[in-house]
């Protein structure tokens, strides 16, 4: 479909009209079943002891007393898993995260899982598991793990992205650098330079609803997941592989999510829970508490950064350069190929149009939880020291703020500071807007102030599949595969309504298990909508 300007132009019949959500009354009402709501006919209840160690070699673990307990059907370790050791190291990674495996890299991983008839059993089986910890020399701050004599969490891991390539280990994984021109020389021009640096604490998401799952594997191999999540095609690709099971013999359910903001894009305990199950041969239900979601889950990163930016007296950047250093947790990037704090410099200066431009970003370890996405992850925190850089550089020119940015502000044809060139791009526009918006004009009270900052992120495509079927009396069924995790499904109906002519009341729209559906990716990077709107319209056309 590309970029088509007829579809600003377009008058819309249904799209923009106010319209009841379809899951809106389920919500309110408390019939919606979320990932805790589901049960399985003689299901086990599924707890997890965790490491109260941030950094420990595991030297022995002992469940003997907890099988013997009656009541208790299952006792799972790293023995009762792959060894990934010398597979893939991206899958390595995220099985001995749900499990560790020699060594607990942070307070709260797990070390042991058990499933029984009760909660009680079960709390009661997991303090009779006797683990032997040696203590070891932690880290986990940003900038002390980056430190010649900081403890290294990980012997093998040797820095990437530079040259001559280290002979020795570190914490950090990657080195990546973007932009374009010649810093230096535009510092040299600037008539005032502005240099300062930032950190920034780990955030949660904070979503009401904890992780929380049903697993259960049949004798033949074949299972089921129900789970709260934001993509369950992603969750079957990868507990399948965790597990070596065949993704076709393992069919995932998503719940209603009750929040994920980019927590829920990682499997955290549903490997082990169906793990509990194959060996238990009867499902089992897991769901974290919130000490646990805080202390074993996917926040932010926490980070450090410094920030440098030059001006003439005209208000004209003449040169940008920002170092980024996030910590990932105990485990390296955020997906294969893509470290956190590359995520970060890729968006960092992409508000502007600058002729000369660089950033570093250093990826981190730390004995911290394995770090998830967050709301546009990874751009909120370069976006606070970029921002706040930007308002100083202003203050020293004399100049407003606003108009300091609409000066500066990227336009179609600008590079961006991590290579590609821009087609069409709103954020000048939308600045002088704001300039003219009567808010910007109102006095203001005692002790209020007035601030603004500029962002940016990227839609990811990937892939998506909708299918679309009209019944006897003219309704549809929008059937797709992107979970809706803020209202997706009424704006997908507009889209199905307004394609097809008909009233959006007379569309519904379902999600599907990955057993009767195509493949989705997870819904993040604001491609819910975007992707599966585009999937609809192709449908319906």
């Amino acid at each position: 479909m590309g970029n088509d300007p007829s579809y600003t132009r377009q008058k819309f019949k249904v799209i923009g009209s106010r319209v009841t959500r379809p899951d809106g009354i389920d919500k309110v009402t408390g019939r919606a079943k979320y990932g805790a709501d589901h049960n399985a006919p003689g299901q086990l209840v599924g707890l997890f002891l965790r490491s109260p160690h941030a950094h420990a070699r595991i030297r022995k673990i002992s469940t003997a007393r907890a099988e013997k307990l009656s009541g208790v059907k299952a006792i799972i370790t790293c023995d009762d898993l792959p060894d990934l050791t010398n597979g893939d190291s991206a899958a390595r990674d995220v099985l001995e995260n749900c499990m560790a495996r020699g060594r607990a890299l942070y307070d709260g991983h797990a070390v042991a899982a058990v499933a029984a008839v009760d909660m009680q059993t079960a709390k009661q089986a997991l303090k009779l598991i006797k683990v032997t910890y040696e203590v070891l020399p932690h880290v986990t701050d940003v900038d002390e793990a980056i430190k010649p004599d900081a403890p290294v969490i990980h012997q093998n891991m040797f820095t990437a992205g530079i040259e001559p390539k280290p002979t020795r280990p570190s914490n950090v994984y990657n080195v990546a650098e973007f932009g374009h021109g010649d810093v230096e020389a535009g510092f040299a021009e600037a008539d005032v330079v502005v240099e300062k640096s930032y950190k920034t604490e780990q955030v949660h998401q904070g979503y009401i609803e904890p992780h929380a799952c049903v697993a259960s594997v049949n004798p033949d191999g074949t299972g089921e997941l129900w789970v709260t999540t934001q993509g369950h095609f992603s969750y079957r690709s990868v507990c399948a592989t965790l597990l070596g099971m065949d993704i076709a013999k393992l069919k995932v359910t998503s719940s209603e999510i009750g929040g994920g903001f980019g927590g829920k894009t990682h499997v955290w305990v549903e490997p082990i829970a169906l793990a509990l199950s194959r060996k238990a041969n009867r499902p089992v239900k897991v769901v974290m508490s919130r000490e646990e979601v805080f202390r074993a889950s996917g926040p932010a990163s926490s980070t450090s950064m410094d920030v440098k930016i030059g001006a003439k007296k005209d208000g004209t950047i003449t040169a940008a350069f920002a170092a980024l250093r996030y910590q990932g947790g105990p485990f390296p990037g955020a997906i294969p190929g893509m470290p956190w704090a590359a995520i970060g410099a890729m968006t960092s200066f992409a508000c502007y149009s600058l002729a000369n431009v660089k950033t570093v970003a250093y990826d981190v370890v730390v004995n911290r939880p394995k770090v998830a996405a967050y709301r546009a992850p990874s751009a909120p925190m370069i976006a606070f020291a970029v921002e706040s850089t930007v308002d100083m550089v202003a203050r020293e020119l004399g100049m407003d703020a606003l108009d300091f940015r609409i000066k500066n502000a990227a336009r179609e044809g600008t590079q961006a500071c991590y290579g590609p060139i821009y087609g069409p791009i709103g954020i000048g526009a939308t600045l002088e807007a704001v300039k003219k918006h009567p808010h910007m004009r109102a006095r203001l009270k005692k002790n209020q102030g007035r601030g603004m900052a500029c962002g940016f992120w990227f839609n990811f495509g990937g892939q998506t599949c909708a299918d679309l079927n009209i019944a006897t009396d003219g309704s549809v069924t929008v059937t797709v595969g992107t979970i809706d995790v803020g209202g997706s499904r009424a704006s997908l109906s507009l889209i199905a309504a307004e394609e097809l002519g008909i009233p959006y009341e007379h569309v519904k729209a379902h999600i599907a298990d990955t057993g009767s559906l195509g493949h989705n990716d997870t819904t993040e990077g604001s491609r819910g909508t975007f992707s599966s709107g585009m999937a609809i319209i192709f449908a319906a056309r």
